[in-house]
C-alpha cells in the first residue's frame, strides 16, 4: 500500500451539458474497484452535485482543498480531470498545491498525475480542454437561441395565455393558444382600453373570475401590469429582455397592435395620475381596520348651473386586506375631525415654532416692505397659540403645509369607517 492518503471525490453536475457523465454512484463504484485493484489508501469519500464552471462555488470541493492543506489527504481519486475543475481558477489552485508539496497525486480512471512538470502540464491541458468545451457550449447555446428567435420562436416558457406542446422535440415544441386563459387575457386589454379599468379594478375582476396561473395560483397585481405590457400578445418579443433585439413571432396573437397601444396610453396616464397628484393626508394616516395606508382620489360633479365641483375622498389602499370595509371620507369632513382632534394631540412645538417664525417674518416683510406701514413691530411671538395655528393650516393651508403640519404630530392617526382617531 502506498503512503498516499486519497480522498475519493465524485461530482455530477445537474446541468444538461453533463448528460454523458457517469452518475455519482457509478463513479464511486468504478473508483473503489480501482483503489482495491491498485491497493490505494482511500481515507474518505466525498460527493456533490454542482457545476464546476464557476471558481470557488463548490462547497464540497472547497472542503477537500481545505483538508488537503491541513494534510488530512495528499491525494485525490476521481473519475476524470474535468470532475475536479472546468475553470482556470480551481485548476490553478490544485496545481499550486502540487507545487507546494501538499498534493502528491491525482489519480483518475485511466491516468495519474504527479508533481512533475510533464504531469502538471498535461493536467492543465486537460482542464483547459474542459473549459474550452464549456465556453464553446455557451456560444453554441446562444447561437441556437438566436436562430430560434429568427425562426419566430421565443426561448423559454410562453406567457400566460399560451401553452407548449410537451410531446414535441425539445427546442422545437410548438406554442399554441390556451383556450381557457387567452380569451380572458384579451378581455383584460379591452376592459382597460374601452372601459378605462384601472390595474386595481382589473385585478379585482380577475379574482371574481377565479382566474389563476398554470400552477393554480392567483394572479398578483404586479403580474396584471406585466401582462398588460407584454408585447408577445400582439406578436413581437424581445430576447434577451433589455437587449434591444426584437423579433416577429410566428405564434397566434391574442390582441392587435392597435389595442396594445391603446392600453399603454391608458396605463401610462393612470400611473402619471398616481405619481404626480399630491394629496394632503396620504402616507400620514393609516387604516384603523387592517393597518394599510390611506389613499385618495378626486371626483368631479357637474352642477345644474354648469359649474364643476371637485371632491377628494380618502380611503384604505387595501394592501393588507383586499376586502377591507374601511369606507371613504371626504377631505372636508376629515379636516373638521382633525381640527377637533388638535386640542388632544401632542404637537412638536419646536417644529411648529420654526414654521410660525417663518410666517411672522414673511408677514412683517409684506407689511413693512410692500405696504409701507411704518409701525413699531409688536412682540407677536409672546401671543402665539400653537394649536390655533395648527387649525389655521388645516383649514387654510396648502397641500404641502398640511403635510408638514401632520409630520409634527407625535402620535399616529388612523381612520375607521370615516371616523378619525389617535392611535395610542
Amino acid at each position: 500500500m502506498t503512503d498516499t492518503k486519497y480522498c475519493l471525490y465524485a461530482r455530477k453536475s445537474t446541468e444538461s451539458d453533463e448528460t454523458q457523465a457517469l452518475s455519482i454512484d457509478s463513479q464511486i463504484k468504478e473508483m473503489l474497484e480501482l483503489a482495491k485493484r491498485d491497493n490505494l489508501n482511500v481515507i474518505e469519500i466525498k460527493q456533490e452535485k454542482h457545476s464546476a464552471k464557476e471558481v470557488g462555488q463548490r462547497p464540497i470541493f472547497n472542503e477537500v482543498i481545505k483538508e488537503i492543506r491541513e494534510e488530512k489527504f495528499n491525494g485525490i481519486l476521481t473519475w476524470a480531470p474535468d470532475r475536479i475543475a472546468r475553470n482556470a481558477g480551481d485548476l490553478g489552485t490544485v496545481v499550486d498545491m502540487m507545487d507546494n508539496g501538499k498534493l502528491k497525486e491525482i489519480r483518475t480512471y485511466g491516468q495519474s498525475f504527479g508533481n512533475s512538470p510533464n504531469d502538471k502540464f498535461l493536467l492543465m491541458i486537460l482542464g483547459s480542454q474542459a473549459k474550452l468545451e464549456n465556453d464553446n457550449k455557451s456560444v453554441n447555446v446562444k447561437r441556437g437561441m438566436k436562430a430560434k428567435c429568427f425562426m419566430g420562436w421565443r426561448p423559454g416558457m410562453p406567457p400566460l395565455g399560451y401553452m407548449t406542446n410537451k410531446e414535441g422535440v425539445k427546442g422545437q415544441r410548438k406554442i399554441f393558444l390556451d383556450t381557457v386563459r387567452a380569451p380572458i387575457i384579451k378581455q383584460m386589454y379591452e376592459k382597460v382600453a374601452y372601459e378605462k379599468y384601472s390595474g386595481r379594478k382589473l385585478y379585482e375582476w380577475l379574482k371574481s373570475m377565479r382566474f389563476n396561473t398554470r400552477t393554480g395560483k392567483d394572479v398578483t397585481l404586479s403580474s396584471v401590469y406585466l401582462i398588460l405590457k407584454n408585447t408577445f400578445y400582439y406578436g413581437k418579443f424581445e430576447y434577451p429582455v433589455g437587449s434591444g433585439s426584437w423579433y416577429d413571432g410566428i405564434h397566434e396573437p391574442i390582441i392587435t397592435k392597435e389595442l396594445f397601444d391603446q392600453v399603454q396610453e391608458q396605463i401610462t396616464s393612470e400611473n402619471m395620475r398616481c405619481e404626480n397628484k399630491e394629496f394632503a393626508f396620504t402616507k400620514l394616516i393609516k387604516c384603523g381596520l387592517c393597518g394599510s395606508g390611506i389613499t385618495a382620489e378626486e371626483k368631479f360633479k357637474r352642477m345644474k348651473n354648469g359649474t364643476i365641483h371637485k371632491y377628494i375622498y380618502y380611503g384604505c389602499t387595501r394592501n393588507k386586506d383586499i376586502h377591507c370595509k374601511c369606507g371613504y371620507v371626504r377631505e372636508e369632513e376629515l379636516i373638521n375631525q382633525l381640527t377637533e382632534l388638535v386640542d388632544k394631540l401632542d404637537v412638536d412645538q419646536d417644529d411648529i415654532k420654526k414654521k410660525l417664525d417663518c410666517e411672522i417674518k414673511r408677514y412683517n416683510n409684506f407689511r413693512y416692505g410692500i405696504l409701507g406701514i411704518d409701525e413699531k413691530k409688536e412682540k407677536i411671538e409672546e401671543k402665539l397659540d400653537y394649536k390655533k395655528y395648527a387649525k389655521y393650516i388645516l383649514t387654510q393651508g396648502s397641500v404641502y403645509e398640511k403635510r408638514e403640519l401632520l409630520s409634527c404630530l407625535k402620535g399616529k392617526l388612523k381612520i375607521s369607517n370615516g371616523l378619525l382617531s389617535l392611535d395610542n
